[in-house]
């Protein structure tokens, strides 16, 4: 089985949208919640906080061409792809190599849901019988394969095209998916990721399950992951581009070399379509182990999904204490920038990455006094910790019960 590498990586996020930037920002421990005025006007909606990547501006190079078939989703993934492509060597000035081409490079990438805007044209369809408003770009920017179609389309990719829409694992099933058509030779390339718009729909989707915070006049606070007074998520926005590549054919190059992917696990609970469960979750994380070859005990860090929901930090806990004991670091970068959905897989591994890379790992924030009732861990509280490990292990789980496990390695 061939080896697999990262050469390249860019982000769009509430943090900044570049990786120096967010990165400084982690060692802040400030996350970037706000209280959000455009939710008040939503009657019923109890929550009103929000992470958003206000601070992103389309591109200028961006054609109205371009832009027709895209919703803010797949603007902001492709800006993500395009600053990965130069970090990797694969973008100079205006130009790609052929290589993004000619067939060795696949796309897979995924979210939630497309852009939500466009929902608005077809539910006035419905309601008031007028298909005014409905044009050919409609429906693309909706569909669940908006990001990677519009992405493929942009670089003209040839080779194979794996969209991911798993909601909360969006971003990380689509880095293992590329690291498996990579180690298998089905590919050289893949552009992996995740990405999500920020929109209200989210938003009540949560609040409708008493999921979300209300800590409404104290942002800063909140979300609190594994605390004993969290109240729930924040919904977040943003977008992560990893490039994976064939290791021989990234030192061919001399492409930068970031990490290596070793290890991938995914499953499912087949139990319910909400509610997690500790028991596939931990045999996730085993598949992951078995497939890098490794013990618990070789795992440096776990970067957790860490949700800040009851339900979600009892199953995630109880799941990692069964699999790595109470002595393993862990913490979770959503208290930064709330649950980005379909971005939280790939943007929480390029920052775990960078934090594997730099010796230093960001603190859970908000995380005051763990609760007693979920798994006993070694949680990073109040500042960050400095410590060196080859490897790490980020994990997501979403609805439907979809769990992923990805291992990092330290390039030497």
């Amino acid at each position: 089985m061939r080896r697999v590498v990262i050469t390249g990586m860019g982000l769009v996020s509430s943090l900044g949208n570049d990786l120096e930037t967010s990165f400084n920002r982690l060692h802040t421990y400030e996350n970037a919640v706000v209280n959000l005025k455009d939710l008040h006007k939503y009657e019923g909606l109890n929550t009103k906080l929000a992470s958003l990547a206000d601070s992103f501006v389309i591109p200028s190079h961006y054609t109205r061409k371009t832009l027709r078939t895209m919703g803010s989703i797949s603007i902001m993934a492709l800006y993500a792809t395009e600053e990965a492509l130069k970090q990797a060597g694969l973008k100079i000035g205006d130009e790609f190599s052929d290589e993004i081409s000619n067939g060795t490079t696949g796309v897979s990438y995924g979210s939630s849901f497309g852009s939500v805007e466009p929902v608005r044209d077809f539910a006035n369809m419905l309601t008031n019988n007028e298909v005014m408003g409905i044009n050919s770009s409609t429906y693309v920017k909706i569909m669940p394969q908006t990001t990677a179609v519009n992405i493929s389309l942009y670089l003209k990719t040839t080779g194979r095209l794996i969209p991911s829409g798993t909601a909360c694992t969006s971003g990380s099933l689509s880095i293992g998916f590329s690291y498996e058509t990579i180690k298998s030779g089905l590919q050289d390339i893949m552009i992996a990721g995740g990405a999500e718009e920020f929109s209200p729909t989210e938003v009540a989707v949560f609040d409708t399950m008493f999921a979300t915070s209300c800590k409404n006049d104290t942002p800063k606070l909140t979300p609190s992951p594994f605390d004993k007074n969290r109240d729930g998520l924040v919904i977040g926005e943003g977008a992560g581009t990893l490039i994976l590549e064939e290791y021989e054919h990234a030192k061919r190059r001399n492409a930068p070399i970031i990490a290596e992917i070793v290890g991938f696990g995914t499953n499912t609970d087949g139990t319910h379509i909400t509610q997690p469960n500790h028991i596939a979750m931990a045999k996730c994380m085993g598949l992951a182990l078995k497939s890098a070859s490794l013990s618990s005990k070789d795992i440096g860090y776990i970067n957790a999904h860490g949700t800040a929901t009851m339900q979600g930090d009892l199953a995630e806990t109880t799941a990692t204490q069964n699999v790595f004991g109470s002595n393993t670091p862990i913490s979770s970068l959503k208290s930064y920038v709330g649950h980005t959905l379909g971005a939280c897989g790939s943007l929480e591994a390029i920052w775990s990455i960078m934090m594997m890379n730099s010796n230093w790992y960001a603190p859970t924030l908000n995380l005051n006094t763990p609760d007693e009732t979920i798994g006993k861990l070694d949680y990073i509280m109040h500042e960050g910790r400095e410590f060196s490990s080859n490897f790490i292990m980020s994990n997501n789980f979403a609805f439907g019960g979809i769990n992923t496990s990805l291992i990092f390695k330290k390039f030497i």
